[in-house]
């Protein structure tokens, strides 16, 4: 009976630490794209900011589901995570100032429209879909 060797355990370690820290570069680099304090105001009951910021993290979380999937190595997966990042905000700039410009979406989820923020949240998740979709070329 086989069982999971340490080069296996150790390849899983450096992928979910990889997975982690491409996380915490998303929450850095979303964070950039708004003029206020995301986690204060989760902290302060805002619904509308935390579904902007959860459906973008979602929505990274499919990128690397499909990252780890389809990765040659590592670096590879790590490169292809940044890269969802990076789509990820300008997905979101697009949004707010193209799509939207007569429309600040940034204050209003910051008032709490939660209609806004559940909006941009599902936005987050399909930007993550299509990019998981178009990584699978």
């Amino acid at each position: 009976m086989d069982f999971i060797s340490s080069e296996s355990f150790l390849n899983f370690l450096a992928h979910v630490g990889t997975g982690f820290i491409l996380i915490l570069l998303g929450l850095v680099a979303f964070a950039f794209t708004t003029k206020f304090s995301e986690r204060q105001l989760i902290k302060e009951g805002n619904i509308a900011v935390a579904l902007k910021l959860w459906g973008k993290m979602i929505g990274l979380g499919i990128v690397l589901y499909t990252v780890w999937g389809g990765s040659v190595s590592l670096l590879d997966a790590f490169i292809w995570g940044l890269i969802g990042i990076v789509t990820q905000v300008v997905a979101y700039w697009i949004i707010e100032y193209i799509l939207t410009p007569k429309t600040s979406l940034a204050k209003q989820v910051e008032e709490g429209n939660t209609a806004i923020g559940f909006s941009l949240f599902a936005a987050g998740i399909v930007v993550g879909l299509v990019v998981a979709g178009s990584l699978t070329y």
